[in-house]
């Protein structure tokens, strides 16, 4: 997901999101541990994907409180 789009996403759309990324994390790391993960380079991609939505859930939270 590109950051451009994150932002355009509601608070409520960046949690689900957020939450089926760390979920997708999850599932990624036990299949790397049990042999089975086909695509190595998707864990760096959804690590990435959790930063830029904590990114732009702090951005938001920062320009609430100013």
């Amino acid at each position: 997901m590109k950051a451009s789009e994150i932002k355009y996403l509601t608070e409520k759309e960046l949690e689900t999101k957020l939450s089926e990324l760390k979920e997708e994390l999850f599932n990624l790391r036990f299949q790397l541990a049990v042999n089975q993960l086909d695509n190595p380079t998707r864990i760096k991609a959804v690590k990435k994907d959790i930063a830029r939505i904590k990114t732009v859930q702090r951005e938001r939270q920062l320009s609430a409180e100013n």
